[in-house]
């Protein structure tokens, strides 16, 4: 019984071996969420954050994990929240849905929420709250009392009207930003709250309403310090105290009138901060004039106006420290128009169409970021930042620069930003050689830059990040970085053949490299690979071919990984023509990010990847037919693996990807980025159908059925195995040794070969003594046959069973000296039982002797004995009695007859 329960474990254990070996299945590997994506962080103990916005979902989807912290609904048609839909999580986004329908306790888990975008029982810790892009016309004066730490609400595009449905926003205790942007409010006038009621407000936005009437009246907003009124056509004002707006107000449009709005002014006399947008139906001049008698406004903010004419209205802003003028239209600002504005430290200027830089720069003395990007200025001269020292960053990107001279830069010691990028720049010539201590940031990227010389930014010591992207380099001298000891990531095109060496590189740790194949192609340089041994602090490589090198080899050799041993992010887009060499990041452990893709990986070895840090794989558009080389890799070597990216690959929809299927379905470990819209491609019948719709039962079953019979076959032989083992061993052992005899006497009788004995005595050696004192006396010495004896004759060194053998075959006759001994003697049973296999053969070659007497029920137990018996005559000692000569005569005549059968003394009647 024992056995067979082991033997039925031992089948089970069997069985789910074989089934998990032909799945290939990691429990721990991969899911894809239907209708969610996993928004990827870097730092592994980062928040889940998912995203499931504009999916078309009328349902909250049922696999949202358990861990999510953060989840975006937004742009979908969701009509109803139930109860159970959401977990414990910090933020949730519903925004422009359909709800009209939320459950009662629909929240409740939701104990650690701090910001819902759409009650709200329970969440007391709630600090952020959007209900945007809704369609909600009225709120119950009791909605909100739960939510007291609520700071910010955010109700805009809805369909409120009344001032008093959010009453119950602005009592709560810490609110302190509202904004009902974009409904249906014609008035807001504070007189139509509670009289004595009081909030803590700072920032009202009332943008894109029909507001016909803006009245502060009543001591209620103590704090308010902004108010956003954009967008309100016909909009009057009434706030008579004049310190209530000390700060900031934005303003869009024109409200009524001029004459509007000068009333309006007059109670700004505390101002700081004003935004005047879209402004183009009032006069320019009667505004900015209008604006300068706000005696405290240091931060002035125009954009999105037209100004050509009016820039000379500037002249008397002394006091501004923040300037913007973007996208006025300005072509050029006159000279003087803003040059009194010494205490300027923001001048924005971009998106307009200045052709020079504005010479009033030149007298800023405080400036620090001058913003000029997106204009057309052709030439920067020596004067225009002469005086402005104190600049911090320059944004010149996006012009029609053709040129630097050397001396542009020269006197910005403190400038740590420069961007130059998108220009047509041909060369920077001597600018970056010297000067520019402090520059950490240069982009000098989307240029017609064609060539990279020796030493070119030998200068900028200081410098941290340099990119030189462009489409048009076709040489980089040897050299190029020289002077750059501290940059930390370079970007930068190559063509395939290039000279420039990365040794002064040493604390590089972000690297992006560009190449283009231009129509004069010269093939890389056979020892390129050995610049980057230089490149021990490498964190982030990445590089990318723009063109079409399909016949070309373009790989990258595994010798160029040796000395990035602190590597953790490599990218490579259109680069190999093959798989990778499965050595080839063999010298980086530390690899947490990968991205091969816009490739050939059809012949992907799996042994790519004993990679155990790997967090982020991704193989996308590489030509990937079958996923099973994930299922071949030893995907414990991926532990880590949270993130993995196959878009855009031809898959084929048949068994060989089953096990990657069914992993997806059932797994919680790594995300498959949108395996749910993954596609089949192969075969035809399968095309346009889903992936992960496949069936594989199809696959398992046959496979299934084949190890179920397999195993059972194997605990069936182990059952018939263990049953001859213990019942049949002995019986085996005798059937093989008689085989070896039978071959052994075929064998013999093939040679004809002649005996060498008489007869050999078989006995036990408890009979020894009688032996030797009657058999050998009379038989040899008074006969003189020739016996042998096991003790004297057998050769020594040779198998037992091999001497036994031979000297049964190598004598006429066998003499079985049977006693009590004899029959319980292993040893003796097995030369009995070979002496009477010649029997078949030869009838008389089997002598017993019975040197005691033995009852007939001493041989019951010895079947193969009594049968010899009961067969053959036998010679019985005792029954000898007076007459030993009779006794010695009948062995004599029965070594001397060959084929006869003598009459000799019968054995006990009852054998």
């Amino acid at each position: 019984v024992d056995l067979i329960c082991c033997s039925i474990i031992l089948h089970a254990v069997i069985l789910r071996y074989l089934v998990l070996l032909v799945l290939h299945v990691n429990p721990s590997l991969c899911y894809s969420l239907k209708n969610c994506s996993i928004d990827y962080f870097e730092n592994p103990s980062a928040d889940v954050s998912l995203d499931c916005s504009n999916r078309e979902l009328v349902t909250v989807p049922d696999d949202i994990p358990r861990d999510a912290a953060t989840i975006s609904l937004f742009y979908n048609q969701l009509q109803k929240i139930h109860r159970g839909d959401f977990g414990d999580m910090p933020k949730l986004s519903l925004g422009l849905n359909q709800i009209v329908h939320v459950a009662n306790g629909a929240f409740i888990h939701l104990v650690a929420l701090k910001t819902l975008s759409i009650l709200f029982q329970g969440l007391s810790s709630l600090i952020k709250l959007d209900l945007s892009d809704n369609l909600i016309e009225f709120i119950h004066p009791t909605t909100f009392q739960h939510l007291i730490s609520l700071e910010t609400v955010s109700l805009a595009s809805n369909r409120l009207q009344q001032v008093t449905d959010i009453q119950s926003i602005l009592q709560l205790a810490h609110i302190q930003n509202l904004s009902i942007a974009s409904n249906l409010f014609s008035s807001f006038q504070t007189k139509d709250l509670p009289s004595n009621m009081s909030s803590g407000l700072k920032f009202l936005d009332l943008s894109s309403n029909k507001l016909k009437r803006f009245s502060i009246t009543t001591p209620i907003f103590h704090d308010l310090y902004l108010i956003g009124l954009s967008h309100n056509d016909d909009l009057r004002w009434d706030i008579p105290d004049k310190m209530l707006l000390n700060t900031h107000l934005y303003l869009s449009c024109p409200l009524n009138s001029f004459g509007e709005f000068q009333k309006i002014s007059q109670n700004l006399n505390s101002l700081m901060d004003l935004r005047l947008n879209y402004m183009e139906k009032w006069n320019e001049k009667d505004l900015l004039s209008m604006v300068c008698q706000i005696p405290t406004l240091r931060i002035l903010d125009l954009f999105n106006n037209h100004l050509t004419n009016s820039t000379g209205e500037l002249l008397n802003w002394s006091q501004l420290t923040e300037l913007d003028l973007s996208n006025t239209n300005i072509i050029i600002l006159p000279k003087g128009s803003i040059d009194s504005m010494k205490q300027l430290k923001s001048l924005t200027l971009h998106t307009n169409m200045l052709t020079k830089v504005p010479d009033d720069i030149r007298s800023l003395i405080s400036l620090e970021v001058p913003i000029m990007y997106h204009n057309l200025i052709s030439e920067v001269h020596c004067e225009d930042f002469v005086n402005t020292t104190q600049l911090s960053e320059l944004d010149l990107n996006s012009n029609r620069i053709t040129k630097l001279d050397g001396c542009v830069f020269e006197n910005l010691n403190d400038l740590k930003v420069l961007d130059l990028s998108h220009n047509k720049l041909f060369t920077v010539g001597e600018t970056f050689r010297s000067g520019l201590q402090k520059l950490e940031f240069l982009d000098l990227s989307k240029k017609i830059l064609s060539i990279v010389k020796k030493g070119q930014f030998q200068g900028l010591h200081s410098l941290k990040s340099l990119n030189v992207l462009s489409g048009q380099i076709w040489r980089v001298r040897e050299m190029a970085f020289w002077g750059l000891e501290n940059l930390e990531s370079l970007i930068l095109s190559l063509p395939l053949y290039y000279e420039t060496s990365f040794s002064e590189l040493q604390n590089l740790e972000n690297l992006t490299i560009s190449f283009k194949v231009l129509s004069s192609f010269r093939s890389p340089h056979p020892n390129r690979y050995k610049d980057f041994f230089y490149l021990s602090s490498l964190k982030r490589f990445t590089v990318i071919c723009e063109s079409d090198h399909t016949s070309f080899p373009l790989d990258v050799p595994s010798e160029m990984f040796q000395a990035m041993k602190h590597l953790e992010d490599f990218t490579a887009v259109n680069i190999y023509i093959s798989a990778p060499h499965v050595d080839t990041f063999q010298f980086n452990p530390q690899i947490k990010h990968l991205t091969i893709k816009n490739t050939d990986l059809s012949d992907l070895d799996p042994e790519l990847f004993p990679i155990p840090n790997l967090q982020v794989l991704d193989l996308s558009n590489s030509n990937l037919k079958s996923l099973d080389f994930l299922m071949q890799a030893n995907l414990s070597f991926l532990p880590a693996l949270t993130y993995l990216d196959l878009d855009n690959n031809p898959f084929t929809c048949d068994c060989t990807n089953a096990s990657f299927i069914e992993c997806v379905k059932s797994n919680k470990q790594t995300q498959v980025v949108n395996a749910h819209q993954y596609t089949c491609s192969f075969p035809v019948t399968e095309q346009g159908n889903m992936l992960l719709d496949f069936d594989i039962h199809a696959c398992w079953m046959d496979t299934i059925f084949l190890f179920f019979i397999s195993s059972m076959c194997v605990v069936l032989l182990t059952l018939l195995t263990s049953f001859i083992y213990h019942f049949l061993r002995w019986q085996l052992v005798y059937a093989f040794q008689l085989l070896q005899a039978f071959i052994y006497d075929s064998m013999k009788r093939k040679r004809g070969a002649p005996h060498h004995y008489d007869a050999f005595i078989s006995y036990n050696v408890r009979d020894e003594d009688w032996v030797y004192r009657e058999i050998l006396p009379v038989l040899e010495g008074e006969q003189g046959w020739r016996l042998c004896l096991h003790h004297r004759d057998f050769q020594p060194g040779k198998p037992i069973i091999e001497n036994i053998t031979d000297a049964i075959y190598s004598s006429r006759k066998t003499i079985c000296v049977i006693s009590g001994s004899y029959l319980q003697s292993e040893w003796c049973s097995r030369e009995i039982q070979m002496a009477s296999f010649r029997l078949f053969d030869e009838k008389d070659v089997l002598i017993l002797l019975f040197p005691e007497k033995i009852p007939a029920r001493q041989l019951s137990p010895y079947y193969r004995m009594r049968k010899l018996v009961k067969k053959r005559t036998y010679l019985s000692w005792p029954q000898a009695g007076q007459h030993p000569g009779v006794f010695w005569q009948n062995v004599r005549r029965a070594l001397e007859t060959r084929n006869e059968n003598p009459e000799l003394l019968r054995g006990p009647a009852g054998c």
